[in-house]
């Protein structure tokens, strides 16, 4: 039975669950992190396919949790993790790691038997929410893939949870559904009607699917054998949990911000808007629709940023910022990379692994570093010209930690009003949030700030990025016959 959350005193521990790395974060209740806990997210080769190592990481988790608890007065505990991530858990979370097969790791190729097979029952965009991206990357494929491949240990499986949400159940007992979760390129959410897809029902899995939960909902206590077997402090309330960028977007959404575009940049750019259109949603352009944490419709766009930024870049970047004069030299020189450099198309489709330089080469690593910011303040704009609607776009994630790509984006999207934040625990801080959602009365607190002086840039760049525009779409439009 789920229960209402009784307060949001104390401090709040975070689990915050990526594809690389697992983070435990203690966090007070205004967003503020006070420690973090790091380790890599290991993953282990199979049979029966590649897969995460839910043991180690939950005795990690478990153990890592009573050492924060001892330096923190831990009253809330709240997960979130990405949108490609579930597991099919047994009836008891006691019995090993709850697991009833073991969860993808979705960046592993399917079997080609599997692809076919799925294709046709994947639905229509709004059942999917996204395109059909690439390896595993949605949690539908990967329950196809495990009802066919263990149809056994599939018939035995109790529920299938989103990844916060299996960690909730690893800790409360409760099992739920969350719509960001699902809402997150699931294939099993249409984010649009408030229904499972088509694909739950043709493959008789709604009795997998428990009862849905806010993200803020207090699922009730720790276990107390869990409590007792690792020395949890036994008050320690369970909260249902979320899907990180859709986290992420809450934080501004509880700092008061109403009609925004929030772009996160990192191995991926995300950029979220609640005010897209959803006839809009262009899924060969990379476009998404997502759910925030009320349930309600996010326009997205994605596209690998952090890869190509790699690409161009190139290995072993200057840890120095960008000056700004290299930048306008390369845009004086008409030096372009040209999308897209890695396995994703993004927002220019039939362009995966098409990326090239074009122009004057860059000479040196900084210039190579230099022109990968100036190739991703492109990208970013684009995401905001694709979600439209929201004249001020917040900006978050490691980009800027060189001060000019904040200036570049503000310099391509003249007309809307562009700030920033430096705080690189969005994620955690939108989580601890969701403790004081019942009860805030007041905006949560947040720090943006103003890129400096544009001008310099927005003179320079008006005609490079409309050259760059209009030769990437060039290239990428179907050829007519």
């Amino acid at each position: 039975m789920l229960t209402r959350s009784r307060n949001d005193e104390g401090t709040i521990a975070v689990l915050d669950v990526g594809k690389t790395n697992v983070k435990l974060n203690a966090v007070t209740a205004d967003g503020a992190v006070l420690e973090t806990l790091t380790i890599a997210n290991p993953v282990l080769p199979g049979p029966p396919w590649r897969h995460h190592d839910l043991g180690a990481i939950g005795e990690w988790v478990f153990s890592g949790l009573a050492q924060l608890a001892r330096r923190h007065p831990f009253s809330t505990f709240v997960a979130c993790g990405h949108g490609s991530g579930g597991v099919l858990v047994g009836d008891d979370p006691e019995q090993g790691d709850g697991a009833a097969l073991p969860m993808i790791d979705y960046e592993q190729a399917p079997p080609e038997v599997i692809r076919a097979g799925y294709a046709p029952l994947a639905g229509s965009f709004f059942d999917r929410g996204s395109a059909t991206m690439h390896a595993a990357t949605h949690q539908a494929r990967q329950l196809y893939w495990m009802q066919e491949r263990e149809p056994h240990a599939f018939s035995r499986a109790r529920w299938y949870l989103g990844l916060p949400q299996y960690w909730a159940w690893r800790l409360s007992g409760v099992a739920a559904s969350e719509a960001s979760l699902l809402g997150a390129q699931s294939h099993l959410w249409n984010v649009a009607q408030r229904r499972f897809a088509p694909i739950v029902d043709a493959r008789g899995w709604g009795r997998l699917m428990p009862a849905f939960a806010d993200a803020w909902q207090d699922l009730g206590p720790v276990r107390e054998e869990l409590a007792r077997r690792y020395g949890l402090p036994q008050e320690l309330r369970v909260l249902a949990g979320a899907h990180d960028s859709s986290l992420n977007h809450y934080r501004y959404h509880a700092a008061g911000l109403r009609d925004f575009t929030v772009i996160s940049t990192g191995t991926w750019i995300v950029g979220f808007c609640g005010q897209t259109p959803l006839e809009s949603l262009d899924e060969d352009r990379g476009m998404t629709l997502n759910s925030d944490v009320f349930g309600k419709p996010l326009g997205g766009v994605l596209t690998m940023g952090g890869r190509a930024f790699s690409h161009v870049a190139g290995e072993d970047p200057p840890d120095a910022p960008v000056p700004e004069q290299i930048v306008r030299r390369l845009i004086a020189g008409g030096t372009m990379a040209m999308p897209s450099f890695g396995d994703d198309s993004g927002l220019f489709p039939r362009s995966a692994g098409q990326g090239y330089i074009a122009g004057r080469k860059p000479e040196t690593p900084m210039e190579r570093k230099a022109l990968a910011v100036v190739y991703c303040a492109l990208l970013t704009a684009e995401c905001v010209d694709a979600l439209g609607a929201g004249p001020l776009v917040v900006l978050d994630g490691s980009f800027l930690r060189d001060p000019v790509y904040a200036r570049l984006v503000a310099a391509l999207v003249p007309g809307r009003q562009v700030k920033f934040s430096l705080d690189a625990y969005g994620v955690a801080s939108g989580a601890a949030l969701l403790a004081g959602q019942r009860t805030r009365n007041e905006p949560a607190p947040l720090f943006l700030a103003d890129p400096a002086d544009i001008a310099p840039l927005s003179a320079a760049i008006a005609d490079y990025a409309a050259r760059w525009r209009a030769t990437a779409r060039r290239r990428t439009e179907p050829v007519l016959q």
